[in-house]
């Protein structure tokens, strides 16, 4: 019996390089709060939830974060992102490799811990229709990373059990939901996580860009 491979790929960082992007949006954001935070600080926290990013935030800067404040800053955030639209590009390979999986009939879907509010920038970016390719974002499920809720999501959508997809991500936040949800994590250094500290939070192979992972897509079952 063989088993058809799926790929369930994060947004920032893995199909899009965006991620340095979101940090200086995130530090507009919490400059205009009065919340003064490290960049290299932010950068870790890239990829999980807005929830979990702002919980952290607390806890570092004793800085009390109410959902109003909660709130202004996520709009703060997009404000700023969104300024950045036109540096923003899809990572080297990116396309290819898409294009590759939809003319081998591979199911692939996008799971994002971003609302459609910032995720559209990166799908234009990545000549992406959401309303013709399945895209989960942050808007349809209670939980994002590092809780596996967005990819069981996609994988559903897909029809397809999770425990056969491939959860690619950037992040070790992608990796540890990956674990959780018992899907196999594939890494990609072009978010600016090491290969060990991917390979620690559970994938079993890391590539360097979505370019790297087309060219050794046969060790992930798939057929050129």
């Amino acid at each position: 019996m063989h088993i058809e491979p799926a790929f369930l790929f994060d947004l920032d960082g893995t199909l899009v390089d965006s991620v340095y992007q979101h940090v200086l949006a995130w530090k507009t954001a919490l400059d205009a709060e009065g919340i003064e935070i490290s960049v290299w600080r932010i950068h870790r926290k890239i990829g999980m939830s807005g929830g979990l990013f702002t919980h952290q935030l607390l806890r570092e800067t004793e800085v009390e974060i109410d959902p109003e404040r909660m709130e202004r800053l996520r709009w703060r955030h997009a404000e700023a992102y969104r300024r950045y639209a036109s540096d923003i590009n899809a990572l080297p390979g990116a396309r290819k490799l898409l294009a590759w999986l939809a003319e081998s009939a591979t199911p692939w879907a996008i799971a994002t811990s971003g609302r459609m509010e910032t995720a559209a920038v990166n799908l234009a970016a990545l000549d992406v229709d959401p309303r013709q390719t399945i895209v989960i974002t942050r808007d349809q499920v209670k939980y994002a990373k590092p809780d596996p809720d967005l990819f069981l999501a996609a994988a559903a959508r897909l029809e397809t059990p999770i425990e056969n997809a491939f959860v690619v991500g950037d992040s070790i936040w992608d990796m540890l939901a990956a674990t959780r949800c018992r899907a196999l994590g594939v890494g990609l250094l072009s978010g600016g996580y090491g290969s060990d500290e991917l390979r620690q939070a559970g994938a079993v192979r890391v590539y360097e860009d979505p370019a790297d992972l087309l060219f050794h897509i046969d060790e992930l079952g798939g057929r050129r």
